[in-house]
């Protein structure tokens, strides 16, 4: 069968109850049936629009075939079919992906973050699947994209931290595609063309101008009724509810105790005429107005329209929607249009069948052809062979052959997809992070961020969104992983300074700052772990302040903090000061490498012995130090003290205590006063040092 206009094309609409087949051709933009009939299925070979037995419903297709072979005056070979959309499985998810800062969304990162929504559903449907057949995606849409949480309509060139989708995915499971062909092949024929018995009437009932509007159509059937919503172009969902043309069959069958076959003529008779001629199993003859079915199958009505509003508004996302169309006989039933508009919320004339209006450009050769409801999705199967080539190709990923459902739109996406590629190997993958506490608040330190994946076809670097086509090679190079996080204590922003500094016995004692790591002290180079909790910590106390310094202080001796007496476990703060008694000592210091303290000469007064002449109030800020002058090394400066010119000798540097040696002071006359000191009218410290000339005063002050 050649793809041209004026070639014959069969399709076959394969039912729950019956075979319908269909033969004609296109010229320009018209479509002329050349024949077209039935043949209900020997048994309940189908169930669901699931084939169960492949041997009867291929000899179904046989008998059909060769019906049309003959009205048709041909031979046929090739067949279009469509697979049921009740068969088809659709999950709706949300996925979300956070960059690791704040960047431009490409069109490849839209792609990704759809890939992921996709491969969720899989797992989704896979989770509730309770069969070990394989699934097919056939499509898939993006109801809604969230940038930083919030909703927009595209994604693409704004920056974000976090976008989001929520994706509907819509399924065909292996062993449904795979009993259409197996029964087709059982009649001797090839299958040309494979589509969605929804796509197929929607091509017919909806135009794609039409598309762009949020409008549900359902096809009621004998068995199910199949719904599809479009919105934006496309169609966005697919479902189905298990009520449909049968059961209003069954309830006649029960009430009017006649066969199958006639109550179905029951049913269909009551949609045109006001009266209805039937015989029961008794061969009793009944006349009965068609008003009296209406008012039987009402309750059965209103509970099958229920559902199917209910699953629109579910499908189209909790709302309902603009416009209904209904095909397939059960639709013609008497008030199911107007009930179903009333279940929507939405104006009765919202709500129609649509039959012979959408099929003004398609012609019936049999003139006992009515053109209506029942035949729109047996011709919208012929009419896809012509718009697009919906099959399975096969194509290599990875250096695995693999089968994909064609839906003229495939990319690289879709094969990654049916491959089950993870998406987080075309994601740049973050090192692995480290979770931390400082101070009791958490802290996460990320890893370095990887490459993106590399895609190539045949051989060529392209992006997901390639198209492809049958037998191309796919390779998916994963992306990498960054390098996993690494942090010191000394990388903290928290963590200001390496050391800290007291005052002990007057003399600037520096030491290393600690940080407590799970209740131990760490130094600043310390690699922070998982899980850590961190206390930084900016005291020492008394007793790890004389561990560091390495000395023994005389227990029966005060130990003053801040000239205040304390204990050991006192903590003591950046430039505290600290005041005890030595019994022995090597002494840190920051001005350079350790001393030990050595005897002054005789000749010698040391700062010592002033300060024990000086009042108790100034004796325990004075810095002290034990150090051997050298006769060579010292000078003489000039100062004045009080307003008398004095000569300081003896030393290689001053401070201010050393006036002490040179003037009169008094510590009998202090009366609860307190010492006022000055260098050149400024306030000054009993350590601050002397400089040539400088103009020195102590008194005593009033409190």
């Amino acid at each position: 069968m050649e793809r041209q206009d004026g070639a014959l094309v069969f399709g076959l609409d394969i039912g729950t109850r019956n075979v319908v087949g269909t033969v004609g051709y296109k010229k320009e933009d018209e479509f002329f049936v050349v024949a077209q009939c039935n043949e209900e299925h020997e048994t309940r070979s189908m169930l669901d629009g699931q084939i169960h037995d492949i041997g009867r419903v291929g000899r179904t297709i046989g008998k059909v075939k060769n019906q049309l072979e003959e009205l048709a005056d041909t031979t046929l070979s090739d067949v279009c079919i469509a697979a049921a959309g009740r068969v088809l499985k659709t999950e709706e998810v949300r996925v979300d992906y956070e960059f690791p800062e704040e960047q431009v969304v490409t069109s490849e990162d839209i792609h990704n973050l759809e890939l992921m929504g996709v491969e969720e559903a899989q797992q989704k449907l896979n989770e509730e699947n309770d069969t070990k057949f394989r699934f097919y995606c056939v499509g898939y849409s993006v109801v809604r994209y969230y940038l930083n949480d919030d909703p927009i309509s595209n994604l693409e060139s704004h920056k974000a931290e976090k976008i989001t989708a929520d994706v509907i995915a819509t399924f065909l499971p292996e062993d449904v595609v795979d009993g259409l062909y197996s029964a087709v092949n059982a009649a001797g024929l090839e299958v040309a063309n494979l589509t969605l018995e929804p796509i197929a009437a929607i091509n017919v009932a909806i135009p794609e101008a039409f598309r762009l509007l949020n409008i549900a159509l359902v096809d009621v059937g004998a068995g199910t009724s199949d719904i599809s919503i479009t919105r934006d172009g496309s169609i966005i969902a697919y479902g189905m509810i298990p009520h449909a043309g049968d059961e209003i069959t069954e309830l006649l069958v029960q009430h009017y105790l006649v066969d199958f076959k006639t109550a179905e003529h029951i049913k269909r008779t009551s949609t045109f005429e006001d009266t209805i001629t039937y015989q029961d199993i008794m061969m009793l003859e009944h006349k009965i107005p068609s008003k009296e079915v209406w008012e039987l199958v009402e309750p059965l009505v209103d509970k099958i329209t229920t559902e199917v509003a209910a699953k629109i508004i579910e499908l189209n996302g909790d709302q309902s929607v603009s416009a209904c169309f209904v095909v397939g006989g059960g639709g013609k039933v008497h008030g199911f249009t107007s009930m179903l508009a009333d279940k929507l919320g939405i104006a009765k004339e919202r709500v129609a069948l649509r039959g012979e209006e959408v099929l003004q450009k398609v012609h019936f050769e049999q003139e006992e052809i009515q053109k209506d409801p029942l035949i729109v999705t047996p011709v919208g199967i012929c009419l896809n062979y012509y718009d697009q080539t919906n099959n399975f190709i096969f194509v290599r990923f990875n250096g695995e052959r693999m089968k994909l459902y064609d839906n003229n739109k495939l990319t690289v996406m879709d094969a990654a997809m049916q491959a089950g590629f993870p998406t987080n190997q075309l994601f740049p993958r973050r090192g692995t992070e480290i979770n931390f506490t400082v101070n009791g608040k958490p802290r996460i330190v990320r890893g370095g961020s990887g490459e993106s994946a590399i895609v190539k076809v045949n051989g060529k670097q392209v992006s997901l969104s390639t198209p492809i086509y049958s037998n191309v090679e796919i390779e998916i190079i994963p992306s990498t992983e960054g390098s996993k996080a690494s942090c010191t204590i000394g990388d903290l922003q928290e963590y200001t300074k390496e050391d800290i500094a007291f005052v002990v016995n007057g003399r600037t004692v520096v030491c290393p700052k600690f940080v407590e790591v799970n209740g131990s002290l760490e130094p600043s180079t310390y690699e922070v772990k998982e899980g850590d909790r961190i206390e930084l910590r900016n005291y020492y106390t008394v007793e790890q302040l004389c561990e560091f310094m390495d000395v023994e202080i005389d227990a029966d001796r005060e130990i003053l903090v801040n000239n205040v007496p304390e204990k050991l476990e006192t903590l003591v703060y950046e430039n505290f000061t600290v005041n005890w008694t030595q019994t022995g000592s090597k002494m840190h210091y920051d001005e350079g490498p350790e001393q030990e303290v050595s005897p002054v000469s005789d000749v010698e007064e040391t700062v010592d012995e002033i300060v024990n002449d000086l009042p108790s109030e100034i004796a325990p800020t004075i810095q002290q130090e034990k150090v051997e002058v050298k006769p060579e090394e010292t000078i003489a400066m000039n100062v004045t003290v009080n307003g008398t010119p004095i000569i300081l000798t003896g030393r290689k540097d001053y401070m201010f205590v050393d006036i002490f040696e040179h003037i009169h002071f008094d510590i009998n006359e202090a009366h609860g006063r307190s010492v006022e000191t000055l260098v050149n009218g400024q306030v000054a410290t009993y350590t601050q040092p002397l400089n040539e000339g400088d103009k020195v005063e102590v008194h005593w002050v009033e409190n």
